[in-house]
């Protein structure tokens, strides 16, 4: 048994579920410490990515190339250093949002926040985890509506998450909180209904599974826009969902970054630095 999501007195209407993989991935032996070494120093972490999905939808991503733990920022220090002490090779990717741990070429991510800056993990992350088990090890998992958060904005030339959030809602969509969900995306609320509407699209017999008050909110915001002229017409918000394919229009100065203070969390050296890092990585590629 590989993941599996415990049933407890708060989520008797989910049921209990789980997953199997067919073959033993030499990798889990990795996961497996990894995840003991930070239970017993207690840690606070929460586990997410394909784990996490999986948890959710059942949905078996065979080649899991990493394992993704989400931890509050002031612990991230913390968490890296347990790492390193249990012999794994660290460095900070990017220092704004990801850790890398690495052991016998298996990775592990540590994630405190998003790369656009926005998803920043907080308490209300633990608070609303749900208890399961992955490869055996009890731990605390991403509550789903998190997960979708911070899948949503993930939309570059060669990475698309848009399929596992249409999974998450396709399993997931009655039992999720939609209130907190919209107050997560906040003012970015147009990004999840446009996955809600792709949901509709892809499941066509599952579209009613999202709540009529919803569509209705998105609906009414939608009216409410085309009644007025944006009131910021300089700023480009594609950069929240692929860093490199606007960057032409900000590099000719015709908009600017909604990453960038004060519209958003980040420094222009932060993702300037990011730009070098994936863009040398991505020509190392071809």
């Amino acid at each position: 048994m590989i993941c599996r999501l415990f049933r407890d007195a708060r989520f008797l209407n989910r049921g209990a579920m789980e997953t199997r993989r067919d073959h033993e991935d030499p990798a889990y032996d990795v996961y497996r410490e990894a995840l003991t070494c930070l239970g017993d120093a207690g840690i606070p972490f929460l586990v997410g990515g394909a784990f996490g999905l999986e948890i959710y939808t059942g949905v078996i991503r065979r080649r899991t190339k990493d394992l993704d733990l989400f931890v509050r920022p002031a612990d991230r220090m913390l968490l890296m250093q347990r790492l390193s002490d249990s012999g794994f090779q660290t460095e900070w990717r990017f220092s704004h949002w990801l850790g890398k741990a690495v052991k016998e070429d298996r990775s592990i991510d540590v994630i405190f926040n998003s790369g656009n800056g926005l998803c920043t993990v907080d308490d209300g992350w633990f608070q609303y985890a749900v208890p399961g088990e992955i490869l055996g090890i009890k731990v605390q998992i991403v509550p789903a509506e998190e997960l979708l958060w911070s899948k949503a904005f993930v939309m570059e030339r060669n990475r698309y998450d848009g399929g596992d959030i249409a999974h998450l809602l396709q399993a997931r969509a009655p039992m999720l909180d939609w209130a907190r969900l919209l107050s997560r995306f906040n003012a970015h609320w147009r990004v999840l209904f446009s996955h809600v509407i792709l949901f509709g699209f892809v499941y066509p017999s599952q579209r009613l599974r999202v709540p009529d008050w919803f569509m209705r909110e998105m609906v009414r915001r939608l009216e409410l826009e085309m009644q007025s002229l944006p009131s910021d017409r300089r700023v480009c918000q594609g950069t929240l969902l692929s860093w490199s394919q606007y960057l032409i229009h900000l590099d000719r100065g015709e908009y600017e970054d909604a990453r960038h203070l004060p519209r958003g969390k980040l420094t222009t050296e932060e993702t300037q630095q990011m730009t070098e890092v994936l863009r040398r990585e991505e020509q190392e590629q071809t």
